[in-house]
């Protein structure tokens, strides 16, 4: 009895372990995070970020995400203007030299269609923490078709935050510079091959 007993949780431990999400991680060759504000109600101005790494637990199958982590490193923004660019680093507006990164943080989503998911998590700018939701698309789980073969998730997502809500007002109260910023993230992220079934 006690030899079936320990065989039973021999296979629960190894179903558990195997129902448990892959994890994957940014590749930063095919990851952009970018955003568009407003510029004195002419225009919007688009810009990007060069540099940002991360990573997350998925199942393809049952579509869980979970632990998803992605840092933005703030001094490799990118607006195609140098001047501007120095500007948006300055205490203004970013201030990279005391914050050198924007973190983003959720520990799940919730499905929101066959493909979409509503992600909710936590953006940490200029030292504050505020929540803020992600709609995500997943556009294609599969190995990769060159190279190395790794199973590669591609999503898109999209989000909005108000600037003033970390403490960035600069430009708001006179309309030079649009307080609400859209989020426009498109990832490919590479499996690590941790946490796959055998």
């Amino acid at each position: 009895m006690r030899i079936l007993f320990a065989a039973l949780l021999l296979i629960a431990a190894s179903s558990r372990a195997a129902a448990e999400p892959a994890h994957y991680e940014l590749d930063a060759a095919h990851t952009t995070v970018a955003f568009l504000v407003e510029h004195i109600g002419y225009a919007k101005t688009l810009g990007q970020f060069r540099s940002a790494s991360g990573d997350f637990r998925f199942d393809d199958e049952s579509g869980e995400l979970a632990a998803v982590r992605v840092v933005v490193e703030t001094a490799s923004i990118d607006t195609q203007h140098e001047a501007r660019d120095r500007h948006l680093q300055s205490a203004d507006f970013l201030d990279s030299g005391r914050h050198p990164t924007i973190t983003f943080t959720a520990s799940g989503a919730q499905r929101s269609g066959e493909r979409t998911f509503t992600v909710t998590g936590e953006l940490t700018l200029l030292g504050r923490t505020r929540p803020i939701t992600l709609d995500a698309t997943l556009n294609k789980a599969a190995p990769y078709p060159i190279g190395d073969r790794a199973q590669v998730v591609g999503v898109s997502a999209r989000g909005s935050l108000k600037r003033s809500e970390f403490g960035m007002t600069y430009g708001v109260a006179d309309g030079l510079v649009g307080d609400e910023v859209e989020i426009i993230i498109e990832i490919e992220a590479r499996s690590s091959g941790e946490g796959q079934s055998p």
